[in-house]
């Protein structure tokens, strides 16, 4: 028994500490949406797991349509929410991600890859931006950790299992189509290599999700969001000033950060001539899922969180013959040709994953000791606090601040937050009115600012310089609070 749990213990302590050297090369957090997550979370500890959601009236995540698309991953922070959540939200991302990787391991263990330890260490050297990826405090680690458990059952044929992962994933993270389409490119997999239909693990997959979204305890608000916060994205990402993470790479960027995820899925290629043999159907179907991660990448940088992983297992399928010693011909005679022929395969491999490792982790330290101070507007958060009324509306210049203002301050409502198409949806006209005010295109904005959007209290940051100067010419706005980090204004009564 000790033995069997061994491995899995050992690996889980590597991924631990690979993360951990990353998560902790600086005391900052190196996302904004990980303070929204961990204090949600905190929330449904303290509250209730339905809390009150007042903080974003002005949007389709008002208090009357609030839907909760990550429920079952801030369950799974709320052991993390006692102390620092701070803290708790960093030793999460660390905790999380290993378990991704874990989940990683148990694929290759359980399709008996040779070496399978040492091909899932390899993901702590595949690409810098996935460790960076890894390493924030959002539902990517714990979806993926998602999509390789169904990979395994589908492979197994475990499709009931299927159907329950699917029901969950549903409630976990709104990235739950991805696993119809690992369904899906096995069906197109199956097509190919044995000219049959095999429709069960869509089937199950279909049934887990639609049991999910109806059976659900936020239906129907989480069907309604569910259509308003994908099809923009699917339709044009870059139609409203969203997040950089829905924005592509350029190809430079992407030789930079995963050439080692790039080199893997181009060595798979290479592994299935050098083999000899006809392709399976794990390796068919872990090349499509590849390619599908790698034409979301090119589209969006967020998916660079599953590319390289699945480029990993490509090439763990594709290099498996080879590194089957009993099945391995021996060309030569000579028996010491014979054991380097069997034993530089996997030469070659340790010297790849350490040359990964060496290469990836500073770099991904390297760009987390960049973060954004975890302070950052702190100060006026607690201002907010001390000076206005419980519930009162902030109108800020940037949607992004809303989760840190969020962390540090629940007594106020905002104007928009985690994603601007949450307002555009509510309010078109008002999203138009609110982006020309924070360019400084408004002169005077003061009077529209509370008549149209209710708020009597202004944050911005300092970067907004033609806000700030229109601000300054106008006599309703009042400097009430200043930092090296952010102003508030307060908007005087006419």
């Amino acid at each position: 028994m000790i033995k069997r749990f061994l491995m899995p213990i050992l690996l889980f302590a590597v991924f631990f500490a690979g993360m951990s050297a990353i998560q902790f090369a600086t005391p900052d957090m190196p996302d904004n949406d990980g303070f929204y997550h961990i204090k949600l979370a905190w929330l449904m500890r303290t509250e209730s797991l339905k809390p009150a959601f007042p903080y974003l009236p002005l949007s389709i995540l008002n208090e009357n349509e609030f839907y909760d698309h990550h429920f079952l991953f801030h369950v799974a922070l709320i052991p993390f929410t006692f102390g620092d959540l701070r803290l708790g939200a960093k030793w999460a991302a660390v905790t999380f991600s290993a378990l991704a990787f874990l989940s990683v391991w148990y694929l290759f263990h359980r399709q008996k890859i040779p070496l399978a330890w040492l091909w899932a260490i390899g993901l702590l050297g595949i690409s810098d931006a996935f460790l960076y990826r890894m390493s924030i405090t959002r539902a990517q680690s714990l979806s993926l950790a998602v999509l390789v458990l169904g990979l395994t059952w589908i492979l197994e044929g475990r499709y009931k299992h299927l159907a329950v992962l699917s029901f969950f994933y549903v409630w976990m993270y709104d990235a739950f189509p991805l696993i119809l389409a690992i369904a899906g490119l096995h069906f197109l997999s199956i097509l190919l290599l044995e000219n049959r239909l095999e429709f069960r693990p869509l089937l199950w997959a279909g049934i887990g999700i639609g049991l999910g979204l109806i059976i659900n305890p936020y239906f129907p608000d989480n069907l309604i969001f569910t259509w308003h916060h994908l099809l923009p994205k699917l339709q044009d990402a870059t139609s409203v000033s969203v997040g950089n993470e829905w924005y592509p790479y350029d190809t430079a960027q992407v030789l930079r950060n995963s050439s080692l995820a790039l080199i893997a899925f181009a060595s798979g290629t290479l592994a299935l001539g050098l083999s000899g043999r006809k392709i399976d159907l794990r390796t068919t179907l872990s090349f499509l899922l590849a390619l599908l991660f790698a034409v979301m990448l090119f589209k969006a940088r967020r998916f660079v969180e599953y590319f390289p992983p699945f480029a990993l297992i490509f090439s763990a399928f594709a290099w498996a013959p080879l590194f089957n010693v009993e099945r391995q011909p021996v060309l030569a005679e000579s028996k010491l040709y014979g054991k380097l022929q069997t034993s530089l395969p996997v030469i070659l491999l340790a010297v790849a994953v350490s040359a990964g490792i060496v290469k990836s982790i500073p770099v991904a330290q390297e760009r987390i000791i960049d973060s954004k101070p975890y302070t950052l507007y702190e100060g006026a958060s607690n201002w907010l606090v001390k000076n206005t009324p419980s519930g009162e509306l902030v109108f800020q210049t940037d949607w992004d601040d809303f989760q840190r203002l969020f962390f540090y301050n629940t007594h106020n409502t905002y104007l928009a937050g985690l994603d601007p198409t949450y307002l555009q949806l509510y309010d078109g006209d008002l999203y138009d009115l609110w982006v020309d005010i924070t360019r400084g295109r408004v002169e005077q904005p003061s009077k529209i600012i509370l008549e149209r959007f209710s708020a009597r209290y202004v944050h911005t940051d300092l970067k907004h310089g033609n806000f700030l100067r229109e601000a300054a010419d106008d006599p309703g706005l009042i400097e009430v609070y200043r930092d090296e980090q952010a102003v508030i204004f307060q908007v005087a009564e006419p």
